[in-house]
């Protein structure tokens, strides 16, 4: 049954649904060529496969990441237009350098280590602040406070408590900076 048959009969979204089969049904034919393996080379040329005795790649597909080449080492993956065969080279350990990493880490530390400094500055402010408010346990008493002698000690409790934990804060602001690279 042909397309213009399927739009006579049953319609254009058929017909638009078979189309669109149709052409996923020829893609994935191409798409199951033979691929070959040779050291860190994938290649889906048998007669480079055969010249190189590589070994045929079974029971799986092959997903290839091509990298990018530092300092424009080795050619990109060579495409035979003829063949339509294409040959992929992983890089080698080797060949990536590592100064650009060291750079950018140390870009990432200093970052994060302004980033913390800010925050122990607030926490630092808010731990006086509190402390100011706390008064060694004693904190003035609030409007309805007066008369109410429990509000009165449950604010100091929580008073107490946000002491506690915004020291905690601060400790843990400090153990973060002190595992920087460089910190204090």
């Amino acid at each position: 049954m042909h397309t213009t048959d399927l739009i006579v009969r049953y319609g254009r979204p058929l017909a638009v649904l078979a189309l669109a089969l149709g052409g996923l049904a020829a893609g994935t034919a191409s798409a199951q060529d033979r691929i070959y393996r040779c050291g860190n080379e994938y290649t889906n040329n048998a007669a480079l496969a055969k010249d190189r005795g590589c070994k045929l790649m079974e029971g799986g597909n092959v997903t290839v990441v091509q990298g990018v080449r530092p300092n424009g080492g080795a050619a990109a993956p060579s495409a035979n237009p003829a063949e339509g065969a294409r040959t992929v080279t992983a890089p080698s350990a080797a060949a990536v350098r590592s100064e650009p990493a060291v750079s950018d880490q140390r870009a990432r530390d200093a970052d994060a280590r302004a980033i913390l400094d800010g925050e122990l500055r607030r926490a630092q402010q808010r731990q006086a602040e509190l402390r100011r408010e706390y008064n060694d346990g004693e904190p003035e008493k609030l409007g309805p406070e007066t008369r109410n002698y429990q509000k009165y000690l449950d604010r100091v409790a929580d008073l107490k408590a946000q002491l506690i934990r915004n020291e905690n804060d601060i400790a843990g602001i400090q153990r973060e900076i002190a595992r920087i690279p460089g910190g204090r």
